[in-house]
């Protein structure tokens, strides 16, 4: 891998030394070797080069808080290593700030974009910069076909995935199921029966659910809609749905509502240390879960990177303090199939240290320095699942990396930004609120956008 643009020529570290001298001989300039060291630990990062000056590359995402820290450590000796500064600012606002910076000409370098969906309206926009071949033979080299499509648009390549989750855990307490003698369900029913026996037993809710986040709240809703889609309807419906073919008001999606209302919106069965039902919209996503470490609730639906929200010292394994189980499937023998999502990184703006960043962002090699951080995981097939802080964490990217797997990205991040990651998020929190199914498919479907 070597990284190049028409201004400047990045020379990696190997060898950077012998070559200084005939490159600033040939061009004038300084070597480039003065901003960043070939010290003994940056041999894995040669390849990026090495800049005089610092100079700095913007990122903008929604990553916050423990997450967002974890992420400027994974690239910290990608910092010592090349001289670049990289500069993260995380926002629960991005979706909609991203719109205001790019239109009012002041957006990041590069944006860590959740969704597909808004990925492409940027693309749309002409925000978008098309990445270096380096970062596309990365993910040729790295990624599926299928991630590689999500960072794609009319056929061009625009934006590489990053991390990744499997979505559809329900999370709980071990100790308190084999205390209790609740097993793990096999099938849809059986989670209808667990719920109604933990309520009737008394001695947790069933369930704890937070949405709220942000400018974003409601989501966490549409991954409970979209999971229940996937099981009930199958994975041509879903992908359907995606593409509005099958609508909202489509009874294959009211079903899975319905399914849903029938846990989250019954008083008996949540919200276990928060309140009423409608405490779910005023209960962040990161708080949700919490109330299972004081077998206050039985479980909390939410995806796999939730593992970063547990306190420090919580044990996430089968015999720990908390574990997961995948919403299983509509029926017994179904084949068990998930939902994920991941982000994709995309460039505003282009220059040979945005290059070096966002290739290496791209690589193997960062996505094993972060998955071995703890708290996510990647699709990225050089990724090896042991360096994964948990078996949970493990079992994801195995399932991940399982070609037989059967794989669908969120679907709200999917659809138009208009619906996506709005009227959809919006629809769920008035829903949660006492809005019918009716009424809130009816208002979801409305706001799509006319071909």
């Amino acid at each position: 891998m070597r990284i190049t643009r028409s201004k400047r020529v990045i020379i990696p570290l190997a060898g950077a030394a012998a070559v200084a001298l005939a490159l600033s001989a040939c061009t004038g300039d300084a070597p480039a070797s003065s901003g960043g060291t070939s010290a003994a630990g940056c041999e894995d990062y040669a390849d990026y080069g090495t800049f005089s000056g610092s100079p700095t590359v913007n990122i903008y995402g929604t990553i916050v808080d423990i997450e967002a820290d974890q992420l400027n450590q994974s690239w910290a000796d990608f910092e010592k290593c090349t001289g670049i500064t990289i500069k993260y600012e995380g926002s629960q606002e991005f979706e909609t700030q991203i719109n205001v910076r790019a239109q009012g000409g002041n957006p990041p370098d590069l944006a860590i974009f959740p969704q597909p969906g808004l990925l492409a309206s940027m693309v749309a926009g002409g925000y978008i910069k098309t990445p270096a071949k380096s970062v596309e033979d990365n993910v040729d080299a790295n990624w599926s076909a299928d991630w590689k499509k999500y960072g794609t648009v009319d056929g061009t390549f625009y934006a590489a995935p990053l991390m990744a989750s499997v979505k559809g855990y329900i999370w709980y307490s071990p100790t308190f199921f084999s205390d209790n003698g609740y097993t793990v369900p096999t099938t849809l029913d059986e989670l209808t029966s667990l719920t109604a026996k933990i309520a009737a037993d008394g001695k947790a809710k069933p369930w704890c659910a937070g949405f709220a986040s942000g400018e974003a709240s409601g989501w966490p809703g549409t991954d409970w809609i979209e999971d229940t889609v996937l099981r009930q309807a199958g994975p041509d419906v879903y992908d359907k749905w995606v593409t509005n073919d099958v609508k909202f008001t489509d009874p294959q999606i009211t079903k899975a509502f319905d399914y849903v209302g029938n846990i989250l919106k019954n008083p008996a069965y949540v919200n276990a240390g928060f309140g009423d039902v409608t405490s779910i919209n005023s209960t962040t996503f990161q708080d949700a879960g919490l109330p299972i470490l004081q077998d206050q609730c039985a479980m909390m639906h939410q995806a796999s990177f939730y593992e970063a929200q547990w306190p420090e010292g919580t044990k996430v394994a089968p015999d720990g303090d908390v574990y997961g189980f995948l919403m299983p499937p509509a029926k017994a023998g179904d084949p068990q199939a998930v939902t994920g999502g991941g982000e994709m990184v995309g460039a505003f703006k282009t220059s040979d240290e945005i290059t070096a960043v966002q290739t290496y962002l791209s690589s193997a090699l960062w996505a094993n320095n972060r998955v071995s951080i703890g708290g996510v995981i990647s699709a990225n097939k050089g990724l090896d699942p042991n360096n994964a802080k948990s078996p949970l964490a493990v079992d994801s990217i195995k399932i991940l990396q399982d070609p037989n797997t059967t794989f669908r990205f969120d679907a709200s991040d999917l659809m138009p930004a208009a619906v996506g990651s709005n009227s959809f998020w919006k629809g769920i929190v008035n829903w949660i609120n006492g809005d019918s199914t009716q009424t809130v498919t009816e208002f979801i479907q409305s706001t799509w956008p006319q071909q």
